[in-house]
C-alpha cells in the first residue's frame, strides 16, 4: 500500500506518475493534493487498466483534493468527516475493501500568524474526535483501519533535517506535534514507517523545490501510514520511493510504500 502527495495530479502524470502507476505493485494507493475534478483528468488516470479511482476534489478549483486507487472495487466509501467547513474541501476520503477501511488525508499546511494556521487548528480539533471514534468502531467490528496521507506535521526531531531552525514554523510547532501524539494514542494506531525504521533520521518524504534541498536530503517526514494494532503487526517492509535524481521527480513528495502480510 502506498501514499503520496502528487502536487497536482495532472502535472504529476505529465512528469512520470503514469509510468509509476504502470509498474507499482501497490494494491491500494492514497493520493493527496490532486487539484483536479474528474472531467479535467485524462482517461489514463480515470480509467486506469489496473486500478479503480475514487476522487474527492475540492469545491475550490485547483485546490487540495484527495483520492484512492484500489485494485479491488470498494464496497463503499465516504467523503469528509461530518464537518461542513471541510467536507467539500478535498481533504479526506475513506473506502472499505474487505476487512480494511483505508483513508486518504490531506491535512492543511498552515502558516503561523495567518488565517491558514487558524484553519489548520480548526481541522485538527474536528478531526481528532472523528478518527478516534472511527478507529474504535472499526476495531470493535474486527476490521482494520489505515490512515494514509500528508499530515503536514513532522512528529519528532528525527523527522526533520533542520528541526532547530523550524521550531517556530507550522509543521513543527510544539502543539501540532502534541496533537499528532494524541491522535496516535487516542486511535491506538502505529506510525508504521517509524516502527520499522526506529533508529534513523527520516527517511524523509518531502523536500522543497527551492535550492538543493533534495540533493542534500534536507527534508521533512510528513507523509504517514497510521495503522490499527493488528494491521501494524503485519507490516513487513516500509520504504520511501525517493527519486534517483532531482530532475526525475514527479512530485515534491515521494511515495511511502508499506508491505502488509494479510
Amino acid at each position: 500500500m502506498t501514499t503520496v502527495n502528487v502536487n497536482g495530479l495532472r502535472a504529476a502524470a505529465r512528469k512520470g506518475l503514469l509510468d509509476w502507476l504502470d509498474t507499482t505493485d501497490a494494491d491500494i494507493i492514497c493520493l493527496q493534493e490532486t487539484r483536479a475534478r474528474p472531467e479535467q483528468l485524462p482517461t489514463a488516470l480515470t480509467h486506469h487498466p489496473r486500478y479503480h479511482l475514487l476522487l474527492a476534489p475540492a469545491d475550490q478549483p485547483g485546490r487540495s483534493g484527495v483520492a484512492i486507487y484500489t485494485r479491488t472495487p470498494p464496497t463503499s466509501h465516504r467523503i469528509g468527516f461530518h464537518t461542513p467547513e471541510f467536507d467539500t474541501a478535498g481533504r479526506y476520503i475513506e473506502a472499505d475493501i474487505g476487512d480494511l477501511t483505508v483513508a486518504s488525508l490531506y491535512l492543511p499546511s498552515g502558516d503561523v500568524g495567518t488565517s491558514r494556521q487558524d484553519a489548520k487548528h480548526r481541522f485538527m480539533d474536528a478531526f481528532l474526535p472523528y478518527l478516534t471514534q472511527r478507529a474504535h468502531d472499526t476495531t470493535a467490528h474486527g476490521r482494520h483501519l489505515l490512515l494514509c496521507g500528508d499530515l503536514n506535521i513532522a512528529h519528532h526531531t528525527a523527522d526533520l533535517k533542520n528541526w532547530r531552525n523550524n521550531r517556530n514554523h507550522s509543521g513543527f510547532l510544539d502543539h501540532e506535534r502534541a496533537w499528532l501524539t494524541r491522535l496516535i494514542d487516542h486511535t491506538r494506531t502505529t506510525d508504521v514507517l517509524r516502527h520499522l525504521h526506529p533508529d534513523q533520521n527520516g527517511p524523509y518524504t518531502w523536500w522543497s523545490y527551492r535550492g538543493r534541498a533534495f540533493d542534500n536530503d534536507t527534508g521533512w517526514r510528513i507523509d504517514y501510514h497510521l495503522a490499527t494494532t493488528d494491521l501494524a503487526k503485519n507490516a513487513e517492509h516500509a520504504r520511501v520511493e525517493r527519486a534517483p535524481t532531482h530532475d526525475t521527480r514527479w512530485s515534491d513528495h515521494a511515495p511511502v510504500t508499506v508491505t502488509y502480510a494479510l
